[in-house]
């Protein structure tokens, strides 16, 4: 079973949005599990701080690493890695949440204050993982959306596998728009390519959406999926083989 730990000060939040729709049916059907672990439950003092004014000065606190160290020795690992969620991490991908996905799980280390104090990073193996250019208040948000990316790629947890072959950044593109009944909605029609029931012609109109679209948004994913041309056509040459 995939396990997902999460090392936090508000294991009040959890499983919060992760015990809803198809990951909380997944998580009920035993194809994934998560604990939540309250920091404060490893503090020194009687007060339950686990935090410290920053060594050279400065604004704010800092989490302690012999606190944060404690914490992670009392969870059992068994080869899952553990992910500090930060702005200053390598951004999240969905080559890394499908690759986190097929191990055991992970665990992740909610920060909050200022920062972690460095050392933890070294002692303990920890991951720094950013799921954007921005800032929150603490990890535990960033913690629910890392750990859905990857629940829901779990065999059993959605209802239809096949979908996740078309989604956005599976070949490098944003996914093509979408479309449904009505077919008129406030005077803008459903293409009339979608309703042709030609199949190859509707899969090169999405094909060519999905560039359009992927220049436009993002032009760096764009300039990739084009480098990336002649792999992707020695790699469709093996699948034939």
């Amino acid at each position: 079973m995939w396990r997902a730990t999460i090392l936090t000060l508000y294991p009040e939040l959890f499983p919060g949005p992760l015990d809803a729709s198809v990951l909380g049916r997944g998580a009920s059907e035993g194809h994934w599990a998560l604990e939540a672990v309250n920091i404060r439950d490893f503090s020194d003092n009687k007060y339950g701080s686990i935090d410290d004014t920053p060594a050279g000065g400065g604004a704010g606190l800092i989490m302690r690493a012999d606190i944060l160290a404690n914490a992670i020795d009392s969870i059992d690992r068994a080869g899952r890695p553990i992910i500090a969620l930060s702005p200053r991490g390598t951004p999240l991908t969905q080559a890394q949440a499908k690759a986190l996905s097929l191990g055991p799980g992970l665990i992740a280390l909610c920060g909050r204050f200022e920062g972690i104090d460095e050392r933890l990073f070294e002692a303990r193996n920890v991951e720094e993982i950013s799921i954007g250019d921005f800032v929150l208040a603490g990890g535990e948000i960033a913690a629910m959306a890392l750990i859905e990316a990857c629940v829901r790629l779990l065999p059993g947890v959605l209802g239809s596998a096949s979908s996740l072959g078309e989604e956005s950044f599976e070949d490098g593109l944003l996914e093509y728009p979408h479309f449904t009944r009505p077919r008129e909605f406030e005077g803008r029609a459903i293409p009339d390519v979608l309703l042709s029931g030609d199949h190859a012609k509707i899969a090169e109109w999405r094909r060519e959406k999905a560039k359009e679209i992927t220049r436009t948004r993002r032009p760096d994913l764009f300039k990739r999926f084009c480098e990336s041309g002649p792999i992707r056509r020695q790699n469709d040459k093996d699948r034939e083989r």
